[in-house]
């Protein structure tokens, strides 16, 4: 490189290098800073306690089982999300009957992929309104009019979705699935267009069906995007504040009894309503620290030798 390159270089990259200390590094710097005092939030004092806020979470109950539900979301979220995402954008793309116009998806396509696409462009406010009618907990709600409609549940007792504690994690994973398949079936279906088709008509050739043409073509072919967003979709588990808070019982969301508490929800009401940033703060730290040992562990797991075709 010459040196007069070097000060032109030089010239673009301060200002993107000082706005990313500014406004990225450094609130991580002072999270964790706050990490270890008790400092309330709304003075200027603090003292230094150590790594006794992390101590703390390691005694505290709902923050234990706020992880729970967070492992709970991470392992089924991603894995069915994934597994829709995947069914329907085979059958989008190459699972219709070949003929002499090649392969190609089943009747009515384009029409589908506009119908499962439009969840993502729903705002998530737009998504709690939409699931608490669905949800509702009496016989007017969308599930129990259809469930009592034919005879599965007692009009005197519908079911009380978000308000029984062994339901609402399987509500919010229900929510989560349908806002977000939509999405990665699209990224799927994009990627499998550059799947050339030739591959596909000699499977055909061979007597290939549905099932052994999606084991031994489309998903090695497709296993970097799914490396991808098997991680994406790791985040968005670790997240559901949003979701939480909106669509289930108790202030900021978390109930019934605790049972939908969910890590970021702690924090903000640790922050926010009790007071104790500094104990928030080793809980954003902690956080941290866990979705980026999520992303290493997934992109090793998921590694693979890439397929050249």
């Amino acid at each position: 490189m010459k040196s007069r390159q070097l000060p032109f270089i030089a010239g673009f990259l301060v200002v993107p290098l000082v706005l990313y200390v500014i406004y990225v590094v450094s609130p991580f710097v002072q999270t964790l800073f706050y990490s270890f005092t008790d400092w309330g939030g709304l003075t200027n004092t603090q003292n230094f306690i150590g790594v006794g806020n992390y101590v703390r979470l390691f005694q505290d109950d709902i923050f234990l089982s706020a992880v729970l539900h967070n492992a709970f979301l991470l392992v089924l979220m991603p894995v069915v999300t994934i597994l829709l995402a995947l069914f329907l954008a085979f059958m989008l793309n190459v699972g219709g009957r070949g003929d002499s116009a090649g392969i190609r998806g089943v009747r009515g396509s384009s029409v589908y992929k506009v119908v499962l696409f439009f969840p993502q462009v729903l705002s998530v406010a737009i998504i709690v309104v939409l699931f608490q009618s669905v949800f509702r907990t009496d016989g007017r709600g969308l599930l129990n009019a259809v469930l009592i409609a034919v005879g599965l549940v007692d009009p005197n007792r519908p079911v009380q979705w978000f308000n029984s504690p062994d339901l609402v994690l399987w509500c919010l994973l229900a929510v989560m699935v349908w806002s977000g398949v939509g999405f990665y079936m699209v990224l799927f279906s994009a990627a499998m267009q550059s799947i050339p088709k030739e591959i596909y008509e000699a499977a055909l050739l061979d007597g290939a069906t549905r099932g052994p043409t999606f084991f031994r073509i489309t998903l090695p072919l497709l296993w970097e995007n799914i490396s991808v967003a098997w991680v994406y979709l790791g985040f968005i588990a670790l997240d559901g504040f949003a979701l939480v808070t909106g669509l289930t019982p108790d202030s900021g969301g978390g109930g019934p009894d605790h049972a939908s508490e969910l890590i970021s929800n702690v924090l903000y009401r640790t922050a926010f309503t009790q007071g104790k940033f500094g104990l928030a703060c080793a809980m954003g730290v902690a956080l941290t620290v866990f979705s980026l040992l999520l992303a290493i562990v997934q992109l090793r797991i998921t590694r693979r030798d890439r397929i050249e075709f």
